[in-house]
């Protein structure tokens, strides 16, 4: 024991595991590095490709970016700043925040961050907030007043500022929870379409995030630590249909894996002959159009 004693040598030892620990920690730092360039790049295919697959955005067009202060919206903006500057067409982004005048709201936070990535913003100061509360009864739930309220005033400002798009930060668990909700409670077949025009015509609405997972994008935003502002009015209401929609979807992806990416190429594989709209599709005419293929036939028989 002694003979090792004599050989111990206290500073070398403490080196070694400085440099141990050095190198596990380069060799972290480099695989979270990895891990997120690869998150960053699948973001930004599925931004594109849902730009592409629908048109979303043309020569010389003009996006607003309407952000919230949340994940989704920051990270919309930061995906289309990076297709920006590799597309193929032109186009220009002025990002509008929405000052709802809700109590506590950081007004400084937006604006130091958009000046920080220079990007052209205006920040709309609507009390859309005292109107809710007025106007809501209580217990019940203030997202429909306050999206409708937020909408219009989004959609009139668009018009001011020259925008030809406005573009949404809806995901695909959006898209998902918003179908699942038309069907429990308002007995429609309908969810949020990834480009959609205005029913006054006015204005084209776009969902950039339509293909992305709500889970890449809480990842994403939150190793971009993006300075992340809560909404006050509805955040913490107990009785939101859409939290028990989405914890259904939640539990659904846990224990069925693929489930939802299932459910979300159903909605963009819709086939009218199958369901019960009789406006979508003629099925009083199937008579009239099974007679014509008969009549078809019958004389491809009399010629042959």
């Amino acid at each position: 024991m002694q003979h090792h004693l004599d050989h111990f040598d206290p500073a070398s030892a403490t080196s070694d595991a400085a440099a141990r620990l050095s190198e596990s920690a380069e060799h972290h730092a480099a695989k979270h590095k990895c891990e997120f360039n690869k998150l960053q790049k699948r973001l930004r295919r599925e931004v594109g490709n849902a730009i592409i697959d629908y048109r979303m955005i043309d020569e010389g067009d003009r996006v607003m970016v309407c952000l919230s202060g949340g994940k989704d919206s920051y990270t919309m903006l930061e995906m289309l700043l990076s297709l920006q500057r590799n597309a193929p067409v032109n186009f220009s982004l002025v990002a509008v925040n929405m000052d709802q005048k809700q109590p506590g709201f950081p007004e400084h936070v937006l604006p130091a961050y958009l000046k920080e990535r220079g990007v052209e913003y205006h920040i709309l100061e609507r009390d859309t907030y005292s109107v809710v509360k007025e106007k809501t009864p209580e217990g019940k739930t203030t997202c429909a007043l306050c999206s409708r309220l937020r909408r219009g005033s989004l959609y009139g400002f668009a018009e001011e500022i020259g925008a030809t798009k406005i573009a949404l930060g809806h995901h695909r668990e959006d898209i998902l929870e918003t179908l699942f909700l038309n069907m429990f409670f308002g007995g429609t077949l309908k969810s949020m379409p990834p480009k959609l025009l205005s029913d006054d015509g006015k204005n084209i609405v776009i969902r950039p995030l339509a293909y992305c997972k709500e889970a890449d994008i809480a990842e994403y935003a939150q190793a971009m630590a993006f300075p992340i502002i809560p909404c006050n009015l509805c955040g913490s209401q107990p009785n939101l249909q859409r939290q028990v929609v989405k914890d259904m979807l939640a539990d659904w992806d846990k224990h069925h894996p693929g489930r939802l990416e299932s459910m979300f190429k159903a909605v963009t594989n819709v086939a009218p002959s199958q369901l019960a709209d009789r406006d979508l599709f003629d099925f009083a005419g199937l008579e009239a159009k099974q007679a014509a293929l008969m009549e078809g036939r019958i004389q491809a028989l009399n010629v042959g």
